[in-house]
C-alpha cells in the first residue's frame, strides 16, 4: 500500500468514526461547538503520532505476550504530556475538554492502530497512516460540533451565522441532538459513498466494454 491509499484510507474508506464508529465517547460529548472539536481532535493527532512512531521505532524489541500493555504505556505517555500541556498554555480548553483527554489512553482507534499497523510498518508509513487517521478523526469531531453549533445557537467558530435573532435550540446542545445530527451526518456520508461507488462501477464498465467495442469494429 502507498501513501496516498494510506492517506485516503485513514482519513475517509476507513474513518474512524464514520465508518468504524470508534471513539464515540469524545464525538458526542465534546462537540458542543466546532472549535471544542478541533481541539479534541488536535490532541488526539498529536498522541497518534507520538505513539505510532515509537511503536514503529520499538516493534521489533517488544515481546509479542506484552505487546499490548507496552502500547498502551507509550501512548499513556504522550497522552499525558499533551494534557500537561494543554493544562500550561490552553487552560480554558483543558477544562472544557475535561476529563476527555485522559480518555484517550483507551480510544479504541489509538490503540488498534498500533496493533494493527505500526506495530506491522516503517516509521514513515507509520507517520502518515497517523495523520490520515487523526485527520480523519478531527474532522469528524469538527463537523458534528459545526453542525450542532449551527443548529443549536446559529454560531460557528464562535461567529454568528444566523445573526442574533435565532432562537437557540437547546436539543442539540445536549447529548440527544449530538445522535440526531450524527444519524443525519451517517446518512448522507452512506449516500454520498453509494454514488461513488456508482460512478466507479459505471466507469469500470465502460472499460470494460471497450476491447469488445473495438473487436466488433474490426
Amino acid at each position: 500500500m502507498n501513501k496516498s491509499d494510506i492517506l485516503a484510507d485513514g482519513f475517509w474508506h476507513n474513518n474512524t468514526i464514520f465508518t468504524q464508529l470508534l471513539g464515540m465517547c469524545p464525538l458526542l460529548g465534546v462537540t458542543t461547538s466546532a472549535e471544542n472539536g478541533f481541539w479534541m481532535g488536535a490532541a488526539t493527532v498529536l498522541v497518534l503520532i507520538g505513539s505510532n512512531l515509537v511503536v514503529s521505532m520499538v516493534r521489533g524489541v517488544i515481546p509479542k505476550n506484552v505487546r499490548i500493555p507496552a502500547y498502551i504505556t507509550i501512548i499513556a505517555a504522550f497522552v499525558t504530556v499533551v494534557e500537561m500541556a494543554m493544562n500550561a498554555w490552553m487552560h480554558e480548553m483543558y477544562l472544557v475538554l475535561g476529563l476527555f483527554i485522559p480518555l484517550i489512553v483507551v480510544n479504541c482507534a489509538i490503540l488498534g492502530r498500533a496493533e494493527a499497523f505500526a506495530s506491522k510498518n516503517s516509521i514513515s508509513d507509520s507517520l502518515v497512516d497517523a495523520i490520515a487517521v487523526g485527520g480523519g478523526f478531527t474532522f469528524a469531531l469538527i463537523l458534528l460540533g459545526g453542525v450542532r453549533e449551527i443548529l443549536g445557537q446559529g454560531d460557528l467558530f464562535g461567529f454568528s451565522v444566523f445573526g442574533e435573532s435565532y432562537p437557540d435550540v437547546l436539543m442539540f446542545i445536549l447529548p440527544p441532538g449530538a445522535f440526531i445530527a450524527l444519524g443525519f451526518i451517517l446518512a448522507g456520508i452512506n449516500i454520498f459513498n453509494a454514488r461513488l461507488q456508482r460512478n466507479a462501477d459505471t466507469r469500470a464498465q465502460a472499460v470494460q466494454a471497450l476491447p469488445k467495442t473495438a473487436e466488433v469494429t474490426s
